[in-house]
C-alpha cells in the first residue's frame, strides 16, 4: 500500500486492524517479528520472505503494540494472551490450517506459548534468539526496552543487537528511529515493558513441564555473542523440547537472519521443505 514497503493489508482481528503481509502458496509459514522499537514484520524478516515463498505460503503480521497494526489507544496488554488471540483470529480470518511458525525473540516465545496451549493448530517451529524460558533479564535487553525516542539512543540499542557493529549504519538507525515515532508509536511501546522489566522477561517463560509437552519438531538458532536474550535460553529450551535440534553461531549477536543471513535461509529452508 503506498510507498511504504512495512504496510502489507489488513484484516480484523480482535477489535483493532491487523497489517499483514502475505506471499507465496503452498504451506503456511507464519513469522513472528521481536520487540524492539520501531519494529514490524517486514523489516524483521524481508530478508527471508521471498526466499521461503517459493514453496510457501510466508504470512508475517504486525504484533498489536508494534509496526503498522492499529492498536487502540486503550488496549490493555495481556501477556501472552493479547498475541496469542490475535495470531488465532488471522487464522481464523484467513481460514488457514495447520501452520509453521517462525519467531525471532519475543516472537520465539510467542511461537512457544501458541504451540504449548493449542499444538493441534501448529506445525514446525523455528525459533532465532528466542525468549521463552526463566533467565534474569541482561543489560542489553533492559536497554531495548527501555528505549527513549533518539537517533542516538536507537543506534545504540541497535550496536547491541549485533555483533559486527558496522551493519548499523547512520541510515539504518535514523530509518528505525523514525519508525518509532510515528503517531502513538512510542506511547504503545512505553505501555508494554514499563520498569521494572524482569517481570515481563518472567512473563515470557513457560514453565518447564510445559516445553517438555511440546511434541513439534522444533529448529532452534542462537547467535553465540548475544547480548539482549542469552544463549543459555536456547540451550533450556533444548534440553527441554524433546524433538528440537540446536544451531549456534559464533560472532553473530541477536540479529542471526541478518549476520549469518544466507546460513540462516538455508537451515530454515531446508527444515521446512522436510515436509513438502
Amino acid at each position: 500500500m503506498g510507498d511504504n514497503p512495512e504496510i502489507g493489508q489488513f484484516i480484523e482481528t480482535c477489535g483493532y486492524r491487523t497489517n499483514y503481509h502475505d506471499i507465496g502458496q503452498g504451506p503456511v509459514i507464519m513469522m513472528l517479528h521481536g520487540s524492539g522499537a520501531g519494529v514490524s514484520g517486514w523489516a524483521n524478516w524481508r530478508g527471508i520472505m521471498p526466499a521461503l515463498s517459493e514453496d510457501f505460503r510466508v504470512i508475517v503480521p504486525d504484533l498489536v503494540g508494534f509496526g503498522y497494526t492499529e492498536t487502540p489507544p486503550d488496549f490493555e496488554f495481556d501477556f501472552m494472551g493479547s498475541w496469542t488471540h490475535q495470531i488465532l483470529a488471522i487464522m481464523e480470518e484467513l481460514s488457514l490450517g495447520k501452520v509453521h511458525l517462525v519467531g525471532n525473540s519475543f516472537g520465539g516465545a510467542l511461537t512457544l506459548w501458541l504451540a504449548s496451549q493449542w499444538p493441534e493448530k501448529f506445525e514446525r517451529l523455528v525459533l532465532m534468539g528466542s525468549a521463552g524460558a526463566a533467565v534474569p533479564i541482561t543489560a542489553g535487553l533492559d536497554k531495548v526496552w527501555g528505549y527513549t525516542p533518539s537517533i542516538d539512543n536507537m543506534k545504540d540499542i541497535m550496536t547491541v543487537m549485533a555483533y559486527d557493529r558496522s551493519l548499523v549504519t547512520d541510515e539504518l538507525a535514523t530509518l528505525r528511529y523514525k519508525a518509532s515515532i510515528r503517531p502513538g508509536a512510542q506511547e504503545t511501546f512505553a505501555k508494554i515493558f514499563p520498569a521494572p522489566r524482569q517481570r515481563w522477561l518472567d512473563a515470557l517463560a513457560l514453565p518447564i513441564a510445559a516445553l517438555q509437552q511440546i511434541p513439534h519438531e522444533t529448529l532452534i538458532i542462537h547467535g553465540r555473542d548475544d547480548v539482549v536474550v542469552p544463549p543459555q535460553i536456547s540451550h533450556q529450551l533444548h534440553q527441554s523440547i524433546a524433538n528440537s535440534q540446536l544451531h549456534i553461531f559464533g560472532k553473530c549477536g541477536h540479529w542471526t537472519q541478518i549476520e549469518k543471513a544466507a546460513r540462516f535461509q538455508t537451515l530454515v529452508r531446508s527444515f521446512f521443505q522436510e515436509c513438502l
